[in-house]
């Protein structure tokens, strides 16, 4: 199996509401790629971090391997929630991918 966590940091020019607005339109819309993205086996977005976190957003995903991380990298569906609902609000996002 592959893990796959991601963090971002969304822009600094959101408001409080927009940042919460979009925090959750993150999480609704990845969370939402369990049972369509193929070797796909878990998939969770935290957006309530503590006050001591330093970023927004965290994706924790699981796929059967690595061919299937690649697969969803490219899937319509993930690319449709990564081009309208992350990319255009986080100014810094890093990753880890590794075999579990």
């Amino acid at each position: 199996m592959v893990k796959h966590i991601i963090l971002w940091t969304l822009k600094p020019d959101l408001t409080p509401a927009e940042r919460e607005k979009v925090k959750a339109e993150i999480q609704s819309g990845l969370e939402g790629l369990k049972g369509v993205v193929p070797g796909l086996l878990e998939i969770t977005v935290q957006i309530h971090g503590l006050e001591s976190s330093n970023a927004d957003v965290m994706l924790d995903s699981t796929f059967t391997d690595t061919k299937a991380l690649q697969a969803y990298a490219v899937h319509p569906a993930h690319v449709a929630v990564a081009d309208g609902k992350v990319r255009p609000f986080t100014a810094i996002r890093s990753c880890m991918d590794f075999e579990v």
